[in-house]
Parts: C-alpha cells; structure tokens; sequence
C-alpha cells in the first residue's frame, strides 16, 4: 500500500461492520428502554390514585390509549434483546441488526406519540381541553423536529457522509 492509498472502509455486510452497528443499536435501545419502562410503571399505578375515579369517559379513554401505547413501545424496544436470545449462535447477525433497527425506529415514533399523549392527559386533568390540545401539538411537533426532521436535514445537507 502506497502512502496515498487508503484503506477500504468495511462494507456494510463486513462481520466488524455488522458487529458494530449491532452494539450502537444496544447502547439506542438502552436508553429508550430505561424511559418506557419508568413510563409504564407510572402509567400502571396511575387507576390506584383517588383521583382517577373523577376522571371523565374521554379522559379514561385517553389513558387506556398511552398505557397501551407505552405496553406497545416497551414491546418494541425490549424485541431485539428476545430475537438475539432466540437466534444467539445461529448465525442471524444481520437479520438481528435490521430488525432491530426497525424495532427501534418504530419504538421511538410510538414513545414520542405516547408521550405526547400523556402530556395531554395531564394538561387535560389540569388546565382543560384546549391547553392540551395546544400540548400534544406542540410535544408532537417537538418530536418530530429534533427526532426527525433534525438529522434528516443534517443528512441531505452533508449527503449521508460520517
């Protein structure tokens, strides 16, 4: 190798490639994981407080739809570590790391959403129907801004390169 010659970067099917992209996906999911769960088990203690028998039919409506959107996002999350343990030595390192991105994106539009809803639970219970209403817009624009839109246009503007 000359010294203005450089080494090959790996390809995206190279075992160091795959491996690498398999624990930044762990570290993602890591995080996410932590959040929902401590969302869910908030969420699951919430019908056990004295206030909740005062709450309306929507407002029941609109807690049984973050409770299980928080369910469904902690699914989501927690499916890699289960396809891992199923497919440990069997030679799916691949499959693993694409379903689990898809795991993990999926999760994260569904936290946002789930969030977003709680938010508007809340500012419902305390302040009225029009302020949350104007909450969940603003969390949901919020996400979609820095989860999304974000790096999308940090992206294009760099075309895809590290």
């Amino acid at each position: 190798m000359t010294e203005h010659t450089k080494p090959s970067p790996p390809s995206p099917g190279d075992p160091r490639t795959i491996d690498r992209n398999w624990n930044e996906l762990l570290q993602e999911i890591r995080v996410t994981e932590t959040g929902v769960q401590i969302l869910t088990g908030f969420l699951l203690t919430v019908p056990f407080s004295n206030r909740f028998e005062s709450l309306d039919d929507f407002q029941r409506t609109s807690y049984l739809i973050v409770l299980c959107g928080s369910v469904l996002t902690t699914a989501l999350v927690v499916a890699p570590a289960a396809y891992h343990r199923i497919l440990f030595r069997h030679r799916a390192r691949l499959w693993l790391v694409e379903a689990a991105n898809q795991c993990a994106r999926a999760g994260l539009v569904l936290m946002a959403v789930t969030i977003s809803g709680v938010l508007f639970l809340a500012f419902d219970l305390v302040a009225g129907r029009t302020p949350a209403i104007v909450s969940l817009a603003a969390a949901l624009a919020s996400f979609a801004t820095l989860w999304g839109l974000t790096p999308l246009v940090r992206h294009r503007r760099h075309d895809g390169g590290d």
